[in-house]
């Protein structure tokens, strides 16, 4: 590993200040001018209301902040010959990145049209917020960024996911003082507790306080600054303070906690790595305190607004309209001299360049912001090297996750080298029975041990911490910078990230139609101690919705697979560990489950999605008179049992049985990528026949999913019906009517001529259920004709 550079720390010389300021002032120039104006961008003539947008659209009361940190970041970088990224927190300070980005030629680069001149200037201001153009955050669009900045709260924990394993970078991350309010920023302080200085990059957060969120004061910046600090402190941070609204002073006071800051890092990090580890590093932040809107517009209309919530977003709304806020925006935007920082031609002057770094160390430029160029394939052995066998369907049980835990635990052992693979998940890697992993790599942990703890390891690459957010946040900056990875999870409290996996699928959407943009690892979900086998932690604990959430979201993106067995796991793991630009949900039982296929098998049934189990039906290659479909370890179970009740009391009847791995199968081949033709279709669950389907979740998904098939009218599904509590497995599928007895009453119910001809079958299921009731309450325990039961036929 490379030596870490340790820089002293200097004051700004004059020559060093005026350009710092030139860049600064550009960018405040370009950010406006993005907001604001659709021509006329050097202001080379009287600025006229139609030079303005007919929609303003954006928010300006962060820019200033960011632009100077971004300024400064230039310097450092370049001075400092780093590797950096910056996060930019702040929810919509997109003028500012993509301001930075066109000062320092990566935009251009990227899109030509939008050239570094007079021209590309126009096209920069016109583009924003415009029908056509780009979002008024910072999105995918924008080079050099890996964080949506439409949602807030998640900055910091993207900016360790991408220091992790990283041990060169550092990652700067902004933090608005309306962000620093959420429940996953307050809880993302703590993530300094995992961060090693030895295989890790580093974080410097900056916390840039401006006074106000969209209309009322935020917490923090109304916090004394000896409070403030000492809760900074508290979270194990040592704060650089950078305050004031004088540029120059602003600018010395930055440039040298930046040099502090970074002095720091160093130090630290060159201790770790040629002294060993010691006590837990305490990293250095900076808190940024400056006005809100800063250099904008002091007072309009007799109101002020420079300092205050009214410059959030546009501080001159009716420009176009109004002769006098047009003066003002002139006023303005000439108050930066633009002919000073531009040439005629509309090129940014030497000045304005000068701490500008070059090449991939320019923040718009940096390959970690762009992850998918630096990915390396992901090395997965053979599946057959960690494959149960299977001689007869149904007749023995492994828990799937703890198969699966031996696959990831050798994927650990063969990327130790190169570190570009984590598990996380909010303290729970054991109880999903992974434990496995712990054999290659201990728990990420820096903070203090006890003789009663196990498997932390400063070195470790499982992360565990009881926040989901966290865990996500985590993940997606491993992700997005290259890396690959794996969240597991109880499946009822995934919800908890519901808004975060919807923020990362639009990212990855909106990336796949970037040509510059390289896919990037998947983000994998595994989804167990699900709601079948929470009967124990009761009705709290049960919730299969979010396959619901996710299948709503943009099909070339979502995909959702329901493995029955531990064998039809391993497959599905292995495709989604090597996939790019998906997000995967994958459910699976922790619990002792059936073995229904053999390896081989299993690949074939995967790969295919859904298919017939003709070893479980009766069709005998004839048409069946019913089909029974399921989804998911345990309704496959049921439907299992349900039909070898049928061959022993309606041996006549000829039943197919589906199952289905991938749920997006279900859907019409012109809604998602994996769906079936309508001949498809119909080949497998009939034009005609009653469709009895067990599913895993809320049944009225698989109706959506299919509304539109020709056979729909006869699918009567089974599912999680909100019917849970504290009591024994089976009982739960009884609660939920997804039980064998009621799916074989369904049968009957449903198969023209049964009703009558199979009324004392129907009456013997409805007997058994009643008898479950009874022996529950008696025993506490399973029926034994549940409780023992094999796959036998």
């Amino acid at each position: 590993m490379p030596k870490v550079e340790h820089r002293k720390a200097t004051a700004l010389s004059d020559d060093e200040l005026r350009t710092l300021d030139a860049h600064w002032r550009a960018a405040n120039y370009l950010a406006a001018g993005q907001i604001y104006l659709m021509a006329n961008p050097l202001l080379t003539e009287p600025l006229e209301p139609e030079h303005i947008k007919p929609r303003l659209l954006g928010h300006w009361g962060t820019s200033p902040g960011l632009n100077l940190v971004y300024t400064h970041l230039n310097r450092v970088i370049k001075a400092r010959a780093l590797d950096a990224l910056c996060v930019w927190g702040p929810g919509h300070g997109g003028p500012s990145v993509l301001a930075g980005s066109w000062l320092d030629g990566s935009y251009s680069e990227i899109h030509p049209d939008v050239s570094r001149d007079a021209p590309g200037m126009e096209r920069l201001f016109r583009q924003f917020s415009f029908p056509g153009g780009v979002p008024s955050h910072v999105a995918p669009e924008v080079p050099g960024s890996i964080h949506e900045g439409g949602e807030l709260g998640y900055s910091l924990a993207h900016a360790y996911g991408a220091a992790f394993d990283n041990p060169d970078l550092v990652v700067a991350c902004v933090i608005g003082d309306g962000e620093a309010e959420t429940g996953p920023l307050a809880a993302s302080w703590h993530s300094n507790k995992f961060l090693d200085p030895v295989h890790d990059g580093a974080v410097l957060p900056i916390l840039h306080l401006n006074g106000y969120k969209i209309a009322n004061p935020a917490v923090l910046s109304r916090l004394p600054e000896a409070e403030l600090d000492a809760l900074l402190r508290g979270y194990g941070h040592e704060p650089l303070h950078v305050t004031g609204d004088d540029p120059a002073g602003v600018h010395r006071a930055m440039a040298r906690a930046l040099d502090d800051a970074l002095d720091q890092i160093a130090l630290l990090q060159r201790t770790a790595r040629e002294e060993g580890i010691g006590e837990r590093a305490h990293w250095p932040m900076i808190v940024l305190r400056t006005p809100k809107g800063w250099t904008g517009p002091a007072e309009v209309d007799g109101l002020p607004v420079e300092g205050t919530w009214r410059s959030h977003q546009v501080p001159l709304a009716g420009v176009r309209e109004n002769p006098e806020h047009l003066r003002q925006l002139e006023a303005w935007l000439r108050s930066y001299r633009p002919e000073e920082l531009f040439h005629p031609d509309g090129r940014p002057v030497a000045d304005v360049l000068a701490c500008v770094p070059e090449g991939g160390r320019r923040l718009g430029a940096t390959p970690h912001a762009n992850g998918g160029l630096l990915t390396h394939d992901l090395p997965i052995r053979s599946l057959d090297s960690f494959a149960v066998p299977v001689k007869k369907p149904g007749t023995t049980l492994h828990e799937p996750t703890r198969i699966l835990g031996d696959l990831l635990q050798q994927v650990m052992k063969d990327t130790a080298a190169r570190r570009d693979f984590r598990l996380v998940g909010p303290d729970e890697t054991a109880s999903n029975r992974l434990q496995a992993v712990f054999d290659a790599s201990g728990k990420a942990w820096q903070a203090g041990t006890l003789q009663t703890d196990e498997h932390l390891d400063r070195h470790g690459r499982v992360m565990e911490i009881l926040s989901e957010h966290l865990c996500q946040g985590w993940l997606e900056g491993y992700l997005l910078t290259g890396r690959h990875g794996l969240f597991s999870c109880y499946e009822a409290f995934v919800h908890i990230v519901d808004s975060m996996v919807n923020q990362h699928i639009k990212w990855l959407r909106t990336s796949r139609r970037l040509p510059w943009r390289a896919p990037i690892p998947s983000l994998n979900y595994l989804l167990t101690s699900h709601v079948w086998r929470q009967d124990h932690n009761g009705f709290s604990h049960q919730d299969p919705g979010f396959v619901d959430h996710v299948l709503n979201k943009s099909p070339e993106v979502v995909r959702v697979y329901l493995p029955p067995d531990a064998n039809t796991l391993l497959s599905v793991a292995d495709h989604a560990l090597r996939s790019r630009d998906y997000v995967n949900v994958i459910v699976a039982g922790k619990q002792p489950c059936f073995d229904w296929l053999p390896m081989d098998a299993a690949r074939a049934h995967c790969a295919r999605g859904a298919g017939i189990w003709e070893w479980a039906g009766t069709e005998n290659g004839g048409e069946p008179d019913v089909v029974l479909a399921c989804a998911g370890d345990v309704p496959t179970q049921e439907v299992l049992a349900a039909a070898q009740l049928l061959r022993r009391h309606l041996p006549g009847l000829a039943v197919r049985v589906v199952n289905v791995v991938d749920m997006t199968r279900l859907m019409p081949r012109e809604e998602h990528p994996h769906g079936m033709s309508d001949f498809e279709y119909d080949g497998l669950f009939t034009r005609d026949k009653p469709v009895i389907f067990a599913y895993h979740g809320y049944p009225w998904l698989i109706h959506r999913l299919a509304y539109r098939r020709t056979g729909h009218p006869n699918l009567h599904v089974r599912g999680y019906k909100e019917s849970g509590t504290t009591t024994t497995p089976f009982d739960m599928v009884v609660r939920n009517d997804l039980d064998r007895y009621r799916l074989v009453m369904d049968v009957i119910d449903r198969v023209p001529g049964l009703a009558v001809r199979a009324a004392a079958e129907r009456q013997r299921m409805a007997d058994a259920r009643t008898r479950h009731h009874a022996w529950i309450r008696e025993h506490g325990t399973d029926l034994p004709e549940v409780a023992d039961w094999t796959w036998n036929a």
